[in-house]
């Protein structure tokens, strides 16, 4: 696959959107004492998945189904760790968002608790956590690079993403997000490296590897806080940059941008965020009827049409936006080995700050 546009059905099906799944960190609430253990109090809601309205549509929707929720938003790496310090002392009762990668480390720390959701039939396992059901699966989506197709001409897009730092023309012309505490640039780190590992080598990654995050790093355009990459495409600041899949339709109708999707040689990094109680809650029964409704059918095929989602669920599925599916459809996803990527990915991260972060 070289390049990809989406339907311009795209643009004026969706109001709004996921934004980096990788997820800006949001302002967190407190709610300790409301985490307690009064049975009906407030839920206690932890996520990385709660920007562009999703936490204040998903706390309106609970509460017209009787069920109290208080979001508590963080960035993905920084909400597993607090999961991981709490756990002796849980505040929160239920997550959901994270990848595969932050809930294996959870569950590695005993930090959330098995529980199989009334939804499980219809959801694939293996998407989530077969082998012990202590996590299951609610959205799939693809970190894809992206350029406006009214803006860069056909014949300038990179064959594959590598293009991009392994070639002159590009640089400085590309947005990397240095952020490497939210999931999704943790995530693009694993994609660039995966592919040179090297049991000799630092970290486990051949000198090649650590090249290519060396020039990935230094040849792009730091991200500009607050400010939305669609917003530095539209003014030319940069052609290229990464978002989660469902980040886009409401983007190309709130800037009149034509997304284009620049192909990758091994394909692109899949998220499936995922959901589960957190070990400890007092609210354990009220966590479970949480997760029974949220992942349910009739929910995630709402919060698809709302926010651009591919549900996991396949009865959901069916109610997602067809250009949605047409695009998860097209884009052949990178195989990543998430035990290594989990082993792995703090020291991966520090020795990016450390050494080649502009």
């Amino acid at each position: 696959m070289r390049t990809r546009t989406l339907p311009a059905a795209v643009t004026v099906l969706v109001a709004t959107s996921l934004a980096l799944a990788g997820c800006a960190p949001a302002a967190e609430s407190g709610g300790s004492e409301s985490g307690g253990g009064e049975p009906g109090g407030t839920l206690i809601v932890y996520t990385n998945s709660n920007s562009d309205g999703r936490g204040e549509w998903v706390t309106a929707q609970a509460k017209e189904a009787g069920i109290d929720i208080e979001i508590v938003g963080l960035g993905g790496a920084d909400l597993a760790n607090r999961i991981v310090a709490e756990k002796n002392n849980p505040v929160g009762d239920v997550v959901f968002g994270l990848n595969n990668m932050f809930f294996e480390t959870l569950k590695s720390e005993e930090a959330i608790t098995a529980y199989e959701p009334a939804w499980a039939g219809e959801v694939d396992e293996a998407a989530g956590d077969p082998d012990d059901g202590v996590y299951w699966p609610l959205v799939e989506q693809a970190i894809v690079t992206v350029y406006d197709t009214n803006t860069v001409d056909a014949a300038d897009v990179p064959d594959s993403v590598a293009d991009l730092w392994n070639e002159d023309k590009y640089k400085g012309r590309y947005e990397v997000n240095t952020v490497l505490g939210q999931a999704t640039p943790q995530l693009i780190l694993a994609g660039l490296l995966s592919d040179y590992e090297d049991e000799d080598g630092d970290l486990g990654i051949s000198d090649k590897g650590w090249n290519q995050v060396k020039g990935y790093f230094q040849n792009g355009s730091p991200a500009v806080e607050g400010t939305d990459l669609y917003a530095r495409l539209s003014r030319g600041d940069v052609d290229y940059g990464a978002i989660p899949s469902s980040g886009i339709a409401s983007r190309d109708a709130e800037y009149g941008t034509v997304t284009g999707v620049v192909g990758a040689d091994d394909g692109v990094p899949y998220v499936t965020e995922q959901i589960s109680v957190i070990t400890g809650t007092k609210k354990e029964t009220a966590a479970q009827e949480f997760i029974d409704w949220f992942g349910s059918s009739e929910v995630q095929g709402e919060f698809a049409q709302e926010f651009s989602s591919y549900p996991v669920n396949t009865v959901a599925r069916e109610q997602a936006l067809p250009a949605v599916v047409e695009l998860m459809e097209s884009l052949p996803k990178q195989e990543l080995d998430f035990a290594l990527i989990r082993e792995n990915i703090s020291g991966w991260v520090e020795k990016t700050e450390l050494e080649y972060l502009p």
